[in-house]
């Protein structure tokens, strides 16, 4: 099977010759870490560890130009909107015919980054900028969701043009809205502030034949998943995760194969060494495995501290237990 079939073999819970072994995207700094460790420099890791091939869709869905101040009350919308115009012909690439004919052709995975989440999209890139947001998500909620749906139609339409050029194999909203105690904002107000904003552009996903909507989550976001799940998201990509709350095989009890999987390996235990390397992978993947909807895979980035040796090993039992 190429990339792209297994991949959506796995998401359809049917039967892959074997699931996705994704590339973690390691940094210079983790392969110059590693080649004064022995590593040499023309290892081909994609080879050495049979990589699925996955590249991402770049195009610029930020504000433009850049928002100094954020709306604090109505009249600011307007304002607001003129930043995000999906006609603007440089929010796609200038060699965008060029990709689009390349893309037609592949066999690798292609994915369509299409949201950034809550705190991102409403300029959250310091403590006073959180601070401001939370207490307006306070005070002021309907504001926010506003603003949210702004954004929400804005990126539909831009999911439609896209998607009118080009078959992408999932779509991702990316959702840092969690710390290790859980959720910054309550179930409640994120499934009335934030998730009626994301139908817009889970519909337009839906309509240009994307199957697969994946939710990438920070931490330990468990108490929102209900409300997630319920809003149409159908995988779940937990990073950094909490190992306890995020534990998948806790999640597949409660949710069910309605909600596929990907990650859920804890990078501690790779970082421990090959005894917990073992121990982790033979525990909680085969079962997983067996149910289906699920690509195993390291939950956080890959970092310099990270042995060679280790990573290794983590890859070698993971292609050894996904072998078809």
């Amino acid at each position: 099977m190429t990339p792209r079939q297994r991949f959506a073999e796995t998401m359809r819970l049917g039967r892959p010759d074997r699931v996705p072994l994704l590339a973690e995207g390691l940094r210079d700094e983790v392969l110059t870490a590693w080649r004064d460790q022995g590593l040499p420099a023309d290892a081909d890791l994609d080879a050495m560890f049979g990589y699925d091939r996955r590249e991402r869709v770049e195009i610029d869905l930020g504000p433009r130009p850049e928002i100094e101040t954020y709306p604090t009350s109505r009249p600011g919308l307007k304002a607001f909107a003129r930043h995000f115009d999906p006609a603007d012909p440089a929010r796609l690439p200038a060699d965008w015919p060029d990709k689009a004919r390349a893309w037609a052709r592949r066999e690798h995975l292609l994915e369509l980054p299409i949201h950034s989440g809550l705190f991102l999209s409403m300029g959250v890139n310091d403590w006073r900028r959180l601070e401001e947001l939370l207490y307006q998500i306070a005070d002021a909620p309907d504001l926010v969701h506003e603003m949210m749906v702004i954004r929400g139609e804005f990126l539909a339409a831009m999911a439609e043009r896209v998607l009118a050029d080009v078959q992408v194999d999932f779509a991702s909203f990316s959702e840092p809205i969690a710390g290790s105690n859980g959720p910054v904002v309550s179930p409640r107000t994120y499934a009335r502030v934030v998730l009626p904003s994301y139908r817009p552009i889970l519909d337009a996903l839906r309509a240009g034949g994307v199957e697969t909507v994946v939710l990438v989550t920070y931490a330990n976001p468990r108490p929102l998943l209900p409300a997630v799940v319920e809003a149409g998201f159908d995988c779940l990509w937990a990073c950094e995760a909490d190992p306890a709350a995020m534990d998948y095989r806790d999640i597949r009890r409660t949710f069910g194969r309605r909600l596929r999987l990907i990650g859920g390996i804890d990078l501690d235990a790779v970082r421990a060494g090959s005894d917990a390397i073992d121990r982790e992978i033979r525990t909680k993947v085969p079962p997983l495995l067996a149910e289906g909807g699920y690509i195993p895979l390291a939950d956080g980035r890959v970092r310099a501290d990270i042995p060679f040796a280790h990573y290794a090993h983590y890859r070698r039992v993971l292609q050894d237990i996904t072998a078809g």
